[in-house]
């Protein structure tokens, strides 16, 4: 069913102004009721997974293999759950309810990220592509913006401030006025949580990438950020906004206590994910500890068989 958000088209026909209409009564039902698809995520959603499936059918063809654990992240919880929360009926109360935008906030800047990082899109297509375009890829992800922004700590500092930055000052109110803004919001929700995530998590050839202790104390630290701002949006004694949502008059949704359960989502759910995430790669860094156990090992072997063949020709 095609839809379009009633708050996004009133508040951009009329600019600032409160929207006239408002979105039913939130059930489950209308999270498949309200589903939209006439918006420019949802384009790019569809050409980001055909162009991945494409990439992996060129290996495919050429007789080489991919693991398809990786297919299953992009294309799964990566491109998925970033549908999930902005083409599906979640939209059409982004802007009506504060704790569904925590729940597009946690899903677009910490889950789908790692899962995009995880299906390693940046080595599929190093290795189908051809030469020159390889060698411009190679060139960007290697250039100094790519260097500065992939620095673990920057991104940290970029992952941690940004969420300060708009609850806490007068851009969210704008982002709920303004339609664009709210989508822009969005998209960068994604890139800050790649920013942050891929260098930690993804397997793509990224440049100058932490050892693994210290992107385990990196992913550590970002535990308490979460829990932090989850407490400070429960116990705020105004409301995110200013008066957008009592404006809205929506008789079935309580302001106040819809906060209180937004701040549980971010807080609940961002130290539910960040553990998860460290337990992963501290996964990643004993299969790496394993590998480089059996590269050695295979060292010592050669090393030992060319003493050998040294002795008996002698």
């Amino acid at each position: 069913m095609l839809h379009v958000d009633p708050i996004s088209t009133a508040t951009s026909a009329a600019g600032p102004t409160v929207a006239a209409a408002t979105p039913p009564p939130f059930t489950v039902t209308s999270v498949f009721t309200e589903t939209r698809l006439d918006s420019w995520l949802a384009v790019g959603l569809v050409l980001a997974a055909g162009i991945y499936l494409y990439g992996v059918h060129r290996l495919r063809i050429r007789g080489d293999r991919w693991p398809v654990a990786r297919t299953v992240f992009f294309l799964g919880p990566g491109l998925g759950g970033i549908a999930a929360v902005t083409v599906s009926g979640l939209h059409a109360y982004d802007t009506a309810l504060l704790s569904v935008h925590m729940v597009q906030h946690m899903v677009l800047s910490m889950i789908s990220p790692i899962f995009l990082a995880l299906g390693a899109p940046v080595t599929l297509a190093l290795r189908t592509l051809p030469q020159r375009p390889r060698k411009r890829l190679l060139a960007i992800v290697h250039s100094r913006i790519a260097r500065i922004y992939s620095f673990p700590l920057v991104a940290f500092t970029i992952f941690v401030v940004n969420p300060f930055a708009l609850y806490f000052t007068d851009l969210y109110r704008y982002t709920l006025e303004h339609a664009w803004a709210h989508e822009v919001v969005h998209a960068h929700f994604i890139m800050t949580g790649c920013v942050f995530f891929w260098p930690l998590l993804g397997l793509d050839p990224l440049p100058g990438r932490w050892p693994y202790p210290a992107r385990a104390l990196l992913m550590l630290l970002s535990v308490p950020f979460h829990t932090v701002l989850g407490l400070t949006i429960m116990q705020s004694s105004t409301l995110f906004g200013g008066d957008w949502y009592p404006s809205l008059g929506l008789t079935w949704s309580d302001p106040w206590q819809d906060q209180v359960v937004a701040g549980g989502i971010l807080w609940a759910g961002g130290e539910f994910v960040s553990v998860t995430m460290l337990a992963v790669l501290v996964v990643q860094w004993m299969r790496h500890a394993e590998r480089e156990a059996r590269r050695l090992d295979r060292d010592l072997d050669r090393q030992e068989a060319r003493r050998r063949a040294a002795e008996s020709a002698a």
